[in-house]
């Protein structure tokens, strides 16, 4: 499909507006710090998992307390399930703990390089001025 000027025509190029913007910042910034910030912070999935394996054990453990429980087999499902969430949950929790910050402090590093002056002496593009 081609465009023309031609007013008539059905086919009329759009028209285009530009709001300009004082300025602009370029932040530089390493591969590795691309592929963590495209693979995001793991400390969500850690979070839902770790309160998941929490309120699961709570409930089982509810059910322990508060129910006779005849079949010693039952019983002791019962209980791997309350220690085994438990422990899952609470290190799953650790784990949120220390990667929560991850993606934040990178993006802090990335804006931490530009310059705080910025009445200094623009750069400019060598092409622009062509």
């Amino acid at each position: 499909m081609t465009y023309t000027n031609d007013p008539h025509s059905s086919y009329a190029e759009p028209r285009i507006r530009r709001g300009k913007v004082d300025s602009l910042s370029l932040y530089e910034i390493t591969e590795s710090e691309l592929e963590t910030l495209e693979r995001g912070s793991p400390s969500s999935l850690f979070f839902n998992l770790s309160i998941a394996l929490i309120s699961i054990s709570c409930s089982f453990l509810v059910a322990l307390l508060s129910t006779e429980i005849a079949s010693d087999r039952t019983f002791t499902v019962f209980v791997v399930i309350v220690a085994v969430g438990l422990i899952a949950g609470g290190v799953l929790g650790v784990l949120w703990w220390r990667t929560r910050k991850d993606v934040s402090e990178i993006i802090s590093r990335i804006k931490e390089r530009m310059p705080l002056e910025e009445n200094s002496e623009m750069e400019t593009d060598p092409e622009a001025n062509a």
